[in-house]
């Protein structure tokens, strides 16, 4: 019931947040009221006026008296109009209005608010939207609702473009409502202790919302224990705030005892930010300001029976610990509510609930502290300097997220931010400039101080309180001129000794002071003071472009002022977000991109949360993926007094939420069970029962086994009708005291993978099982060949919205024969995005984010309407847009940096055409796949007119994957590679058939048997070309051999008319070619160089004759052509020859020395035109075309180290599949070690009498030993884990195959 009374909790708590959400956003819609127009002319004050009457109490919404409108003195961008409300308000809306009758208009603005009139906070409408879009005339009103809203007192209207025929003109109105506000202010000393009942006033649920505003960068909020250190505690660190929860197991090196969630970021700004922490039992929603973390605990844990109190601002003296050293806060709270208890109001009412320690007050005072933005690397601050003193200082604070930049530069002095750390440049004339350095990662959007002194000879620069102090480095007495540049440099301040090659400075300087005086900015901003440009006074514009992040896949986001960056390292993404997969999503997808067997990262959902898994692909026919899990060796079940057993569980090297992807994609999966049982049942009930079972996935019990269907309780000896005991349906059900086995293949998808397996029957004497559990095979995947053929322009295929507002991304496969056509395409009211083949080599990406239409195009060098398959990937971020063609160069164009950046849509998605049916697409459409979600187009093009499921004609695209001859094959999904008339074998005819030839062996392909057998099947094939009749004018013929034998015969193709061709090695190793295609005259002989190819070394033979013309190359490099004069045609081919052979009738005497030596080594890749001798010698079930005598063995490959044909950043490797079946016993299964070496290929030199002799020894004495073995394992059975495997095994081994419904293993 746990688990239910969890979820029912949840449903619960998130029902309650969303009614906490309906009512804020009810009242937030009946605050309307037009706060303005009652406010009298003194409440509205601005930067200039033009006149009396164009001043700034002239600006109500609707206002004609005066000039009809505030304009100031100089339109320029530090002009500004102000309201002040007279209490705190919260605002939801604004209007603007131009001067009444007038050509002034402002058509776009920047909002700001403050609670004092100073330190004033921007308004962002958007993640990357600061203005407001104002006016286009004079006299319409352009109202804009705020969300969310904001509480100030302040408000700030700051121009940003007008009417360039007029200048600034405004009217505004501002709506709202009365703010209610409770506030307490701590000391950084201070807290306040609630102490409630013991039974708590909310059982099921911990709510606790505050706003604070604060100008440290640490600080506990709030802090709530429990015993053994579990707690809850809110702290302010380096501007963020971070939930700190503790379970409880501090002193367990669990990794869920401790969490810290961390949101926010520059919080220490003086503003006001909102926290709302909810907790129901195990569950947490963590909100500051617009942005939430959910975090669940794992297991038991609740983070509600903690003490019954909470402390506020801090931890009371005798709470605190050594884990939380920090200090406590220092600032306002305001509305600070525990479960619905005002705990400021029960703080002023005294009540007893309430501890005060320390000086609480109930009121915020305001920041005197004026901070300066540098807006840009073009802004400077030139004030002036203290001229003709003895001594020069200099301190400020500075605030950045850039890591170079010029801070303060005097006539002789330069400071910098170089790299992160301050570096101080002494020039100074006739003497060598200096350099001084101090403080690291000062770029962290941290407040950090810098204070420059100079005095005689001594100079000192203090950052962040510690000193660098550099004596005696002056040359004489320094005079710091009489200007000091600020953040940059004028542009004609070369001369005065301004200037970097840093760039400017941008980010926010405070508390300046020069000579011991400290600078007045708002002096500054009236003109009183200096010069500026390109500034913001009185406010810090600094902003965390990492909050949120939009690194995805946890990508690690960095920034600078402007703009962001995502590392991507580590994460198996890549792009500006981490967006991008970098691999295949399924082993299928990696099999038709010519990939070989071997470990490969798959990533089923692309760009989707799930993330790559590392799988064995493992590629047959079809495309196998394997999954491992930590219990592939034989597990050995015994109980003993009466225990049971306890089950085994399996972890697999892949998350339940990928295996769920793997298995769902895939079109079969199966799992096999091999179980091994001596006096313990398997299917049997006890007690209406079952005694053994096994778990599958959603943590269900099942009880049925291998290849039956659910609850049928049958082994596959069961269904097959071949159990050792005819009345069971299980070999183990039996009962033998004797090992017995079961194999059992599980391939109910539903149910897969297996979990757990338990086995209880083991508690009687004598009774013990073993089994074994295989990995996870999945074969194919279906979302790779979904396809639909779209017949008509206007036939199209739609789906619910496209889901993509800050990220999308769409990638699919196509082929045509129309020159144009639209892929897909979604609509919103403006925005939209589409994808089209604009031209036959042209393809274009178009959407639309509010910012106006963005175009990216791929052009083609040649025409993209060739019936091909052509790949196609479009990606849309918030950085910028790219697209991708096949492997064309891609192309990108970046975003606007201040942009929108939300794709809206909000009709359906149309693919294959468009909602107005013009410029439909004519071709197929394959595997669409939009933000990594796979759209099953074969579903539903089977209820759209128009519109075919499927689609033919796979091999112009992926034929060339099939080599060395091999022919491709249509499937219905997909292709395939028929390797038959190819000399080598494998998924795409690369799997080289080779054999090792032992002394005195041979392989005689006869052509005419091969004829009748075949002509009989298929009468177009072409070994019909083998006829007695037949004439020959041409042929190719191919052979790769390793030896270290002199004379050889490589190869010999006879004739019933006494023709030949034979190659050999001569006594000296060189190669040789003796063609006679005329008994009546003697062979052309053709000596091809005198290298010797008998040096153990792989060498490659490729002999092509048309007619006289023969052409041969050796290891693809040595060429020659020769002509032939014993004729042209090759007459009734009979027969092909491979090792000691005695003829052919008519052959020369070189030939026939070299055929009585035979061949001694390995042969690969034998190939006379369509016939191909090794495969039909070596492959079982193959017609009876090969005679093969001697030892001649099948061996992996010629090569002395094969090399792996994978991409490098896959390993190829075999997985150790346990015992049984672990892979294909056809063509249709797979062969997880289909390529084990086979120990008998050393035996292959050995004679059949020998090894004859030695199997019939080892059979007489295995047999004597096992009966040795299995009296003293009666006697003497094994107490230990390593003796009884050693034990199971001789068991095992010591059983005759008894039954042909038995399996011998590894064992």
């Amino acid at each position: 019931m746990e688990p239910v009374a969890g979820a029912v909790l949840g449903v619960l708590f998130l029902l309650s947040v969303e009614r906490r959400s309906a009512v804020l956003a009810r009242d937030t819609y009946n605050c309307d009221a037009p706060l303005a127009s009652s406010l009298p002319r003194a409440s509205f004050s601005s930067s200039s006026e033009l006149s009396g009457s164009h001043g700034p109490g002239f600006a109500n919404l609707n206002r004609r008296d005066g000039a009809g409108g505030w304009t100031p003195l100089v339109s320029n961008k530090y002009q500004w109009l102000q309201i002040d409300l007279g209490k705190r308000m919260e605002v939801t809306a604004v209007a603007t209005q131009g001067g009444y009758g007038s050509s002034d208009w402002v058509s776009s603005y920047l909002l700001m608010f403050s609670d004092g009139g100073r330190n004033w906070k921007q308004y962002q409408r958007e993640e990357s939207i600061w203005s407001f879009p104002g006016n286009t005339n004079a006299d319409s009103v352009v109202h804009y609702r705020l969300q969310p809203p904001f509480e100030a007192r302040f408000l700030r209207f700051l121009p940003l473009a007008w009417n360039p025929k007029g200048r600034i003109g405004m009217r505004i109105e501002v709506y709202g409502c009365a703010y209610r506000s409770e506030m307490v202010n701590f000391d950084g000393k201070s807290s306040l202790l609630y102490i409630f009942n013991q039974k708590p006033m909310s059982p099921t649920k911990d709510v606790i919302s505050l706003k604070f505003k604060t100008g440290q960068n640490d600080g506990i909020l709030f802090h709530r224990g429990g015993q053994n250190g579990k707690c809850i505690t809110l702290e302010l660190v380096k501007g963020k705030l971070t939930l700190l929860l503790n379970s409880g197991s501090a002193n367990l090196p669990s990794p869920g005892a401790h969490k810290a969630l961390s949101l926010g970021s520059l919080l220490d700004d003086q503003h006001w930010h909102s926290v709302l922490v909810e907790v129901l039992g195990s569950h947490v929603r963590f909100t500051v300001d617009r942005h939430t973390h959910h975090f669940q605990a794992t297991g038991e844990s609740s983070f509600l029976d903690l003490d019954n109190e909470i402390s506020f601002g801090g931890i009371p003296g005798h709470r605190k610990s050594m884990a939380f050293p920090h200090r406590n806060f220092d600032g306002c709270f305001e509305n600070l509510y525990y479960n619905g208890v005002d705990i400021i109001d029960l703080s002023k009412k005294q009540k007893p609930q309430i501890l005060i320690m320390g000086n609480v007050s109930f009121s915020c005072s305001h920041p005197h502290t004026v901070p300066v933005t540098f807006l840009s690397p073009r802004s400077y601050l030139v004030l002036g300097g203290t001229f003709g003193e003895d001594k020069a200082s200099v301190a400020l604070q500075f605030r950045t997220w850039n890591r170079s930049g010029l801070l303060l530069a005097t006539q002789f002095l330069v400071l910098v931010l170089h790299d992160g750390k301050v570096k101080l440049s002494l020039s100074q004339p006739g003497h060598a400039a200096r350099d001084t350095t101090a403080g690291a990662g000062l770029n962290d959007g941290q407040w950090h101080s810098v204070s420059l002194t100079a005095k005689g000879n001594h100079l000192s620069v203090i950052v962040d309180g510690e000193a660098v102090s550099v004596a005696g480095s002056l040359r004489g007495q320094i005079d710091s001129g009489n200007t000091y540049y600020l953040g940059g440099c004028p542009d004609n301040s070369l001369r005065s000794g301004c200037g970097h090659p840093l760039g400017g400075f941008q980010g926010c300087l405070r508390l300046i002071s020069i000579g011991d005086k400290a600078v007045d900015p708002i002096a500054v901003q009236q003109g009183a003071l200096g010069s500026f440009r390109d500034l913001q006074i009185d406010t810090c514009g600094l902003t965390d472009r990492c909050l949120p992040s939009y690194c995805e896949h946890r990508g690690e986001c960095s920034q600078s002022w402007d703009t962001f960056s995502c590392d991507c390292t580590h994460t198996g993404y890549s792009g500006p977000t981490c967006h991008s997969s970098l691999y295949e999503q399924s082993c299928e997808a990696h099999k038709h991109r010519g990939s070989s067997s071997g470990l490969y990262y798959i990533d089923l959902d692309g760009s989707g949360p799930l993330g790559p898994a590392l799988v064995y692909c493992n590629m047959t026919d079809t495309a196998w993926t394997s999954v491992q899990h930590n219990g592939s060796h034989w597990a050995r079940i015994k109980s003993s007094s009466g225990e049971s057993p306890h089950p085994l569980s399996f972890k697999y090297m892949a998350s339940m939420e990928q295996l769920q992807a793997i298995i769902g994609h895939a079109d079969h999966c199966q799992q096999e069970l091999a179980f091994y049982c001596k006096k313990s049942r398997l299917s049997t009930l006890q007690g209406g029962t079952p005694v053994s079972w096994w778990v599958g996935r959603a943590n269900e019990t099942h009880t049925y086994w291998g290849g039956s269907l659910p609850d049928a309780q049958k082994c596959a000896c069961g269904l097959e009708r071949n159990c050792l005991d005819s009345q069971y349906h299980c070999n183990c059900d039996a009962d033998r005291n004797e090992w017995t086995s079961d194999t059992v293949v599980l391939s109910h998808k539903e149910h897969l993978p297996v979990m757990q397996v338990v086995m209880t029957d083991t508690g009687r004497p004598h009774s013990e099982a073993a089994f074994t559990l295989g990995p996870l095979l999945c074969q194919g995947d279906n979302s790779f060949w979904n396809s639909a053929s779209f017949n008509t322009e206007t036939s199209y295929l739609h789906f619910p919205t496209f889901r993509g507002e800050l990220s999308a991304d769409m990638s699919f496969f196509f082929k045509t024969t129309a020159s144009s056509g639209v892929f897909l395409e979604n609509l919103g009211i403006t925005d939209f995005i589409r994808l089209e083949l604009h031209a036959p080599a042209e393809v274009t990406f178009s959407f639309d984010v509010g910012n106006g239409p963005c175009v990216v195009t791929v052009r083609s060098p040649t025409p993209l309407n060739d019936s091909r398959w052509h790949y196609v990937r479009a990606e849309r971020n918030i950085k910028e847009a790219s697209l991708h063609v096949d492997r064309l160069p891609g192309e990108t164009r970046p975003a606007p940096p201040d942009g929108h950046a939300r794709l809206q849509l909000n009709s359906q998605l149309f693919v294959g055409g468009t909602a107005t049916r013009q410029r439909g697409f004519l071709g197929c459409i394959r595997a669409l796949r939009l933000n990594g979600l796979a759209l099953d187009l074969e579903e539903r093009a089977t209820m759209t007119p128009g519109v075919e499921p499927g689609c033919h004609g796979h091999c112009s695209s992926y034929g060339h994957l099939c080599r060395n001859g091999g022919r491709c094959t249509e499937k219905h999904r997909g292709m395939a590679c028929d390797c038959t008339l190819s000399a080598y074998d494998g998924p795409f005819c690369e799997d080289e058939i080779s054999a090792y030839f032992g002394i005195g062996s041979s392989v005689i392909y006869n052509f005419q048997e091969h004829y009748n057998h075949t002509s009989s099947k298929n009468s177009s094939s072409l070994v019909a070309l083998f006829r007695e009749d037949l004439t020959l004018t041409g042929e190719m013929t191919t052979l790769s051999f390793r030896t270290t034998g002199t004379p050889s015969l490589l190869l010999c193709v006879s004739s019933f008319s006494e023709e030949y061709l034979s190659v050999i090695l001569t006594p000296n190793g060189s190669l040789q070619i003796r063609y006679k295609l005329d008994r009546h005259h003697e062979p052309d002989v053709f000596n091809f160089g005198f290298q010797n190819l008998a040096d153990g070394q792989l060498h490659q033979v490729k002999i092509n004759r048309e007619a006289a013309v023969v052409s041969v190359e050796v290891n693809q490099s040595e060429r020659r052509q020769l002509i032939l004069s014993s004729g042209t045609e090759f007459n009734a081919v009979k027969s092909l020859m491979l090792g000691m052979i005695l003829g052919p009738l008519g052959a020369d005497a070189a030939t026939l020395r070299a055929g009585a030596r035979g061949f001694t080594g390995c042969l690969s890749a034998v190939r006379f035109g369509p016939a191909v001798p090794l495969k039909a010698a070596l492959s079982p079930g193959r017609p009876g075309s090969a005679t093969v005598r001697g030892p001649v063995a099948a061996a992996p490959g010629c090569t002395q180290s094969a090399e792996p044909r994978a991409p490098a950043r896959e390993a190829t490797w075999r997985p150790a599949g346990g015992a049984g079946r672990s892979g294909p016993r056809d063509g249709g299964e797979p062969s997880v070690n289909a390529d084990r070496r086979d120990p008998a290929v050393i035996g292959g030199v050995i004679t059949v009498v020998i090894f004859i002799l030695l199997c019939v020894t080892a059979i007489a004495v295995r047999i004597y030993r096992q009966r040795w073995l299995y009296q003293k394992n009666e006697s003497n059975s094994p107490k230990h884990g390593a003796r009884a495997e050693s034990a199971l095994k001789s068991e095992l081994n010591m059983q005759s195959t008894g039954s042909e419904s038995q399996k011998e293993y590894f064992f």
